[in-house]
């Protein structure tokens, strides 16, 4: 299971809202609401549906942007509150 890597500026997030063409409305964990694209690796292998936990990385030149690369299932999601990363 993968865990954000502060280095790469990657954090958490929660989708909220499907806009289409592949952007979703994210609110993320240092309480901003950017909005995220799903990259082409993860986009025809993974559903994101509103409110999954997501790690996402904000764009350098436009903070209200950022890129999706990483969905959480279930299982994972429970892992990550009993180990207080939520």
């Amino acid at each position: 299971m993968k865990l954000p890597q502060k280095r790469n500026r990657e954090m958490f997030g929660s989708a909220e809202l499907m806009m289409g063409a592949n952007h979703i409305r994210i609110r993320c964990f240092d309480g901003v609401t950017r909005m995220g694209r799903i990259k082409g690796k993860i986009k025809k292998k993974v559903w994101i549906r509103e409110g999954d936990i997501l790690i996402v990385i904000p764009w350098n030149f436009q903070d209200e942007n950022c890129d999706i690369i990483y969905r959480y299932t279930g299982p994972q999601v429970e892992w990550l509150r009993r180990n207080n990363y939520l």
